[in-house]
């Protein structure tokens, strides 16, 4: 049995106003000169496509709702075929059990998974920050 591939359609690059939503959210995690690094690497990141499943899952984060608005908006983006910024993810470790940070996108990512949970979606990963007094030198 066949099934329909839903097309997706991506900007090239995350939209300017990304960056600064990223950095209100990261500003609730980290002081602000980890934030604005975090963000000054997330700009030259290169774009790479990940999963909507292994994103969700990477970051620990629950899917939601299709019903929420903000989901439903980006649904209807996809449905329409108009184009979706790509996502601002910063790495995790699982070594440590830190778990990747959607800094910016998470609805996106929820709209996409529930078109198709395998629909690679473009996304810049910034490293985590190095704990201050480590050996990572910027």
């Amino acid at each position: 049995m066949a099934t329909d591939i839903i097309p997706v359609t991506w900007k090239d690059e995350p939209e300017e106003h990304d960056y600064p939503a990223a950095a209100d959210y990261l500003e609730l995690l980290a002081e602000p000169d980890v934030v604005d690094a975090v963000v000054a690497d997330l700009r030259t990141a290169p774009i790479v496509h990940k999963k909507a499943k292994d994103i969700l899952r990477a970051a620990g984060l629950e899917l939601v709702s299709a019903e929420n608005p903000y989901v439903r908006r980006d649904l209807i983006k996809i449905i329409t075929r108009k184009a979706l910024s790509p996502i601002l993810l910063v790495r995790g470790d699982f070594r440590t059990g830190v778990p990747m940070v959607i800094a910016d996108g998470y609805h996106r990512v929820c709209a996409v998974h529930w078109a198709d949970e395998n629909i690679a979606i473009p996304a810049k990963i910034a490293p985590m920050p190095e704990w201050p007094g480590s050996s990572r030198h910027r």
